[in-house]
């Protein structure tokens, strides 16, 4: 069974920079879609953004607009671990981060929640301004 452990979570001042980290464990071969989600403080579970994807098959990484330019997804394939570097930080930005996974070859829409099987269990970003 797929295990995805998040870490990296903190409190930052706004302009700030933070690096998230997901360790997957039991994995298995295949392609897949790895993620990162955020849910804002009040926002049900069913409203968590997609906020970066990357695809196995093409190392393809897809941003919300409002990260664009100031997050970075990647994959340390050796580490078996998904990080997402976080620069010029807003107090938008607060939330609780998610990992996720998917074992799929295509995902017409790479940033939606529900086509993601396996879930880390978050871990919160705090940006004060």
């Amino acid at each position: 069974q797929v295990k995805l452990v998040e870490s990296g979570g903190g409190s930052v001042q706004a302009g700030g920079s933070l690096t998230l980290s997901c360790v997957v464990s039991g994995d298995t071969p295949g392609y897949y879609y790895m993620a990162w989600f955020r849910q804002a403080p009040g926002k049900e579970r069913e409203e968590r953004e997609g906020v970066a994807t990357i695809r196995s098959a093409t190392r393809t990484t897809t941003y919300t607009d409002s990260v664009k330019g100031r997050f970075t997804i990647s994959k340390d394939d050796a580490k078996n671990t998904l990080y997402l570097q976080m620069n010029s930080l807003k107090p938008e930005d607060s939330a609780t981060y998610y990992c996720a996974k998917v074992f799929t070859w295509f995902l017409r829409s790479p940033l939606r929640q529900s086509d993601y099987k396996n879930w880390g269990q978050g871990t919160q970003v705090t940006v004060s301004s």
